[in-house]
């Protein structure tokens, strides 16, 4: 009977939640203020101040739902709702003031000021209720100007008996101070009256004079750190809220103090008084009465630089006492900060295993699964059987967003002990063919190719795990990408033919997307092994008639290449002396396999680069094309930072046409500042063997036109440029840019060095009239010196990254490749970075241009690749050192088919 009776409260419950209508849904702003008016009736405000409450929330909730009031009705409200000041009744005053803090912002100031009169009075009588209120709305609607008349009668609210009057006055004056610097300026004069509030009996109002304190204070370091000493030592807080603020204040103290003194080598641990101070103060915290005090002096001391293992000790201990609290917000967030500790430290957080298990069957989700996830972090080998039978079931009751916490958990847990992987994946993999949405699975396959990356053990049992999963998922996009990992390492395990059966499948039974990627696969095991040629080339050619056009296409070029190859090399199967045991000889396919070539090496660029270079090639004039057919390593070379048609220019001019294609162009380089009369500036367009400046010219002078303009290029102090010819520009308007060319000759007999060039503007300026433009007065030559010019030699590198850079540093060899170290001037590893890639004129590799956070004194690896001039390919790894504050230590290799390249590159680091 209870039974039922409790199954149709539960049924009459949800249909009373349905059939809730809020009585604010069809408000009509007409028909509300209409009822607005009777805010002008004293008779019905004083009898029926309900329903003037009523007609305020109306009047809210149009406001907030964006059926805002125009000029005339916001003004004929607001002077409406001012004469409800006259009212005695607590519950209207308060709407008041709430209407007033909400609209007045968007209502005319002379509207305002008009109730300023109103809520000063109310901030100067005896109802504690209107003061507090009156001040919170003030700050709202004053400036600066304002603020000086009411500045009394707020440093007298800040120290008032009455907690309420006192934190009203607080508060405001922390709004005051974040609104503009004017009164920021104002409320640093109440610092005193400030400090005497922290002193309160009312622990609100400690909390609010704590936190506007350190509000003034926040930009003078010495100040917040006499503020947090001063506090730390007196002992006078009494209010919890006050404490915490405290403790979050000297732990920021502390992260500053320590991070300042190590970036200018003056920090020492042991003697820093501010430090140990600090330290003994979130020590103390850590045994008050207050949960909320101890709790966040216990994340402050698990959070702090450089803290050692033994000195969590004392604060894993209190977090450790929380697990088993009985408040489920006090169990979370001491589990939250266990489990940030054990990313670092896991054997310090190994000894509250024991509470952490407990908390698996926890009723709240989250704490649950942050239990599981920082006991895999702590908990030994010995012990993953045991935390695996237990998170299975737990795995079946929760939502996927904390699965996916709990499988990344477990992937970390697999890279810990490799040892246990066939556990791990194995574990994983079943709770593939559970329930779960995309995510989640996908979490999964992600944490299993990963684990097959990091642990090459479990590459064929991940595998056929993988297999079994695609013989029934729903997820195309999940299907082709483990269809496209085994074609990627079917091949080279053991037994490539057990993976066949389950690849053929999906092309039978897929959609096209999914057919298209196995027959793709099954290519690829043909490739790489000839002795499945014959037997794959079978299942191909039924995808020959397959209804989707991509899966045909793929069908159509894997069978023509295949058999090409197999005619031209057929497979031997290897005599039977070859065979030892049951291991078969290794099945690969000839050095010369023309499918092996065609169907598994990728393309030397991706396709925006080879799109790119088509364009770039399509570019070139007609009299530089080479009659033989288009081949992927005579196209131009385009790199991963390109400007875009950088040599258009180039190209249109006829007597540039004998230079042949260029090489690279680099970016602008500004050779005046960009306010003077004549703004210019110089691309340098690279060739083989010449080196085309174009100078674009900007004319800023309204009343002159510039004819005949040439830039003039010392090259006396150069041995490697000689400037053999210029192309002049003419008629350069006000407001034009043009440009004009000079082309230097380089001495290839002469190894590359920077070279800087004097450069001088010429031209002859015309007299115009600055409105038509018509020829005024006479024409005279003219000079304007330029900034100097660089050619350097990081300028004939194009940045042109490598797939893989491993394997192309090794095919390059070690037979041409030169060896230097450096020291370097730089405060910080970025900086460096940077420099040796703008030295070198090189593309960054592998991500290796970021520096990894928190890399302490780590060194860091840089790969780099590039071509230089002449289509010699460059490789470069340096390692980059932190040596004191001020300097780095730079390694450096270069690796190339030229020595001499080799050595100009390396030449670079200056």
């Amino acid at each position: 009977m209870l039974k039922e009776v409790q199954e149709l409260a539960e049924k009459f419950k949800v249909e009373e939640d349905e059939a809730y209508v809020s009585p604010y849904a069809h408000l009509e702003k007409a028909t509300v203020l209409q009822e607005a008016r009777i805010f002008h009736d004293p008779t019905a405000v004083r009898e029926s101040p309900r329903k003037c409450c009523t007609v305020i929330a109306q009047l809210l909730h149009l406001q907030n739902t964006g059926q805002y009031l125009s000029g005339v009705e916001a003004t004929e409200v607001f002077f409406g709702v001012t004469k409800l000041f006259m009212s005695d009744d607590a519950s209207l005053r308060r709407m008041v003031y709430l209407f007033i803090k909400d609209v007045a912002e968007t209502c005319d100031p002379d509207d305002v000021i008009i109730v300023t009169s109103c809520l000063t009075k109310d901030m100067t009588c005896d109802v504690d209720l209107y003061r507090g209120n009156a001040l919170r709305v003030l700050v709202r609607i004053v400036d600066a100007a304002m603020l000086g008349a009411i500045e009394r009668y707020v440093k007298q609210a800040i120290v008032d008996s009455s907690g309420q009057v006192s934190s009203s006055a607080l508060v405001s004056a922390s709004h005051l101070f974040a609104s503009s610097p004017e009164c920021a300026a104002v409320v640093r004069r109440w610092i005193s009256e400030t400090t005497e509030a922290t002193s309160s009996p009312n622990e609100m109002v400690q909390f609010h004079a704590m936190q506007l304190l350190y509000q003034i204070k926040s930009h003078d370091r010495l100040g917040v750190s006499k503020l947090v000493t001063q506090y730390s030592q007196r002992n006078t807080l009494r209010s919890p809220l006050a404490l915490v603020l405290l403790v979050r204040y000297t732990s920021k103290l502390l992260h500053d103090e320590v991070s300042e003194g190590r970036a200018s080598g003056s920090y020492q641990e042991s003697t820093s008084t501010v430090v140990q101070a600090g330290y003994q103060f979130l020590e103390a915290s850590l045994r008050h009465k207050s949960e909320l005090v101890v709790y966040e002096a216990a994340r402050a001391c698990c959070h702090l630089p450089a803290a050692e293992p033994q000195d969590l000790q004392p604060a894993i201990g209190v977090l450790q006492l929380f697990l088993s609290s009985p408040k489920p917000a006090v169990r979370f967030a001491s589990i939250r900060t266990l489990a940030q500790v054990a990313n670092q430290h896991p054997r310090v957080v190994s000894k509250c295993n024991e509470d952490l298990e407990a908390l698996i069957g926890d009723s709240n989700r989250s704490i649950a699964t942050l239990a599981i996830t920082t006991l895999l972090k702590t908990g030994s080998e010995n012990s993953i059987d045991r935390l695996l039978k237990q998170i299975s079931a737990f795995l079946t009751e929760i939502a996927d967003e904390y699965k996916i916490t709990v499988v990344r958990s477990l992937q970390k847990l697999c890279l810990t002990y490799p040892s246990k992987h066939r556990v791990l994946v194995g574990f994983l993999s079943n709770f593939l063919r559970e329930e779960g949405g995309f995510d989640f699975k996908r979490s999964i396959v992600n944490s299993i190719i990963s684990l097959i990356r990091a642990v090459p053990e479990s590459t064929e049992s991940s595998l056929l795990h993988l297999c079994e999963f695609i013989e029934d998922c729903e997820f195309t996009m999940l299907s082709t990408q483990i269809l496209h990992l085994l074609g990627e390492l079917g091949p080279k395990t053991s037994a490539p033919p057990r993976y066949i059966r389950f690849i053929y499948n999906r092309v039978i039974l897929e959609n096209s997307a999914v057919r298209a990627a196995a027959v793709s696969a099954l290519t690829k095991f043909a490739a790489s092994c000839p002795s499945l040629r014959t037997s794959i080339l079978t299942l191909l050619q039924r995808s020959l008639v397959d209804e989707d056009d991509e899966t045909r296409d793929r069908a159509a070029i894997a069978v023509a290449t295949l058999q090409n190859a197999m005619e031209a090399f057929p497979y031997v199967a290897p005599p039977e002396d070859d065979v030892v045991g049951d291991e078969l000889p290794p099945d690969v396919p000839d050095p010369d396999d023309p499918a092996a070539y065609v169907l598994l090496e990728p393309l030397p660029m991706s396709f925006d680069k080879l799109e790119r270079s088509m364009k770039a090639y399509m570019l070139t004039p007609m009299t530089m094309e080479s009659p033989d057919p288009i081949t992927v390593m005579a196209l131009p070379i385009v790199e991963d930072t390109e400007v875009a048609d950088p040599a258009a220019a180039i190209y249109a001019i006829p007597e540039l046409a004998n230079l042949g294609r260029a090489f690279r162009s680099t970016a602008p380089v500004h050779l005046t500042e960009s306010e003077t009369e004549y703004v210019v500036q110089c691309t340098k367009h690279i060739f083989a063997s010449h080196v085309v400046l174009q100078f674009s010219v900007q004319n800023t002078i309204d009343d002159q036109r510039l004819d005949n303009v040439t830039v003039l290029l010392d090259d006396s102090e150069s041995e490697i440029f000689t400037v053999s010819g210029e192309i002049a520009c003419d008629g350069i308007k006000y407001g034009d840019t043009k440009h004009c060319f000079a082309i230097l000759e380089r001495n290839a007999e002469i190894q590359l060095t920077p070279s800087h060039f004097t450069c001088e503007l010429r031209f002859t300026v015309v007299q115009v009239d600055s409105t038509t433009g018509e020829e005024e007065g006479d024409k005279f030559e003219e000079e304007y010196p330029l900034e100097d010019l660089e050619i350097a030699t990081s300028d004939f590198m194009a940045k042109v990254a490598v797939p893989d850079f491993r394997k192309a540093w090794e095919a390059v060899g070690n037979e041409n490749e030169v060896l230097e170290k450096f020291a370097l001037q730089f405060k910080k590893m970025e900086d460096a970075v940077a420099a040796v890639l703008d030295f070198l004129g090189m593309q960054a590799c592998d991500g290796t241009a970021t520096v990894k956070p928190n890399a302490g004194g780590k060194p860091h690896m840089l790969h780099m690749s590039g071509v230089f001039v002449g289509g010699q390919q460059v490789l470069s790894r340096a390692q980059i050192v932190m040596q004191g504050t001020n300097s780095v230590v730079l390694k450096i290799a270069v690796r190339s088919e030229d020595s001499d390249v080799s050595r100009i590159v390396a030449d670079c680091i200056r």
